[in-house]
């Protein structure tokens, strides 16, 4: 491939173009593209030693230790995995950090292999660079921001929305105390690679309004972007104001029903549950300053409870007895003085329905 313009760019991305990415497990892990595998040309360790080869030795003798180090049955392996991938998927692409010698050298080695395979010109890098640029372009566009209490249904109206752009999902993180998945966490570079693939693809439908849920300026341990923080603190903003019941049937469903499910599914029942427990009191550990060690000790214990009539019975019902004093003595409070700083800002209030018509009707 030819050094991409900034519409190739768009297109991998918004086309999900699949992706070979050749750098080390490391590189991949610190940040990658949702539509990019691992399959590197080299290991950590070879990377690390041919890195300080380069270093005391010079390009060459680097050269020289990185085909020593890969070769034969290594060399092999790691080509018929290239293989399978360039034969799975024929449209794709393959790139490493600058779109340098590893490149050129998987590309080779797959040429002699029979394949004729394109890399992406300044790599990882300038693919990187064009998206952290496509966040800052498309924070300037018109933007609107949906609040409201916990248990609103925020984030379900954001997928429903055609222009909604969800950061929670970009994150993997809720947003809140008990915001975390059964799996980890995304990455701050994972999580910006995400947010700017689900602008671009948004805006390829034509969207130029989008709509964000109100967040602070982390989700979990990522940072939103300071050009869209920026953004989002001088937009207008509708509140949902759902029934308390209404709330506290989502909660149960996000907190308790999935969550419980999650892992099971993937600890299996006896860790599954162990683990269950232990993010339910994880989340509540982590507001016990502002909930008072009294007040925490309460609802930890009907918490427990809760848990343990579920786990023998099946029934859900006794958790109402820690999520409506969760709600009421915590979020509600929190929120509604969050809000009361942002009032000069909202333009509309009502339930769940209206607040998705009046945005649909913008």
């Amino acid at each position: 491939m030819q050094r991409p313009n900034c519409e190739d760019f768009r297109s991998l991305f918004v086309n999900d173009i699949p992706l070979m990415d050749m750098r080390a497990p490391v590189e991949f892990t610190q940040g990658a593209f949702p539509t990019s595998v691992s399959r590197p040309l080299m290991t950590d360790d070879e990377r690390a030693a041919v890195g300080t080869c380069y270093k005391n030795k010079g390009q060459q003798e680097a050269i020289k230790l990185g085909h020593e180090l890969v070769h034969g049955e290594v060399k092999a392996q790691r080509v018929a995995q290239w293989k399978a991938f360039c034969e799975a998927n024929p449209s794709g692409y393959l790139y490493c950090f600058r779109g340098g010698l590893r490149s050129q050298i998987t590309q080779q080695w797959l040429k002699e292999a029979g394949i004729d395979f394109p890399f992406i010109t300044g790599g990882y890098k300038a693919l990187r660079r064009f998206l952290i640029d496509t966040i800052d372009e498309i924070a300037q566009k018109p933007t609107m921001i949906v609040a409201g209490n916990t248990g609103n249904g925020k984030t379900i109206m954001i997928n429903e929305l055609t222009n909604g752009i969800d950061l929670e999902g970009a994150a993997h993180h809720r947003g809140s105390s008990f915001g975390r998945f059964v799996t980890p966490q995304r990455t701050q570079i994972a999580f910006e690679n995400d947010l700017a693939i689900q602008m671009l693809k948004k805006q390829a439908r034509d969207v130029e309004r989008f709509i964000y849920e109100d967040e602070g300026k982390s989700i979990g341990c990522v940072m939103v972007p300071l050009s869209l923080q920026a953004t989002m603190k001088q937009s207008p903003i509708a509140v949902i104001e759902d029934p308390i019941d209404v709330r506290l049937d989502r909660l149960l469903d996000d907190y308790v029903i999935t969550m419980q499910r999650d892992y099971v599914a993937h600890y299996g029942e006896e860790q599954g549950w162990i683990l269950f427990e232990e993010y339910l009191e994880k989340g509540m550990f982590n507001i016990r300053k502002r909930l008072g060690l009294e007040r925490h000790q309460e609802i930890l214990d009907a918490q427990k409870h809760a848990i343990k009539v579920m786990q023998s019975t099946g029934s859900v019902s006794d958790h109402d007895g820690w999520l409506v004093p969760l709600l009421e003595q915590y979020y509600d409070p929190m929120y509604t003085y969050q809000l009361s700083k942002k009032a000069e800002r909202i333009v509309f209030r009502g339930d769940y329905q209206a607040v998705k018509a009046w945005f649909e009707a913008q």
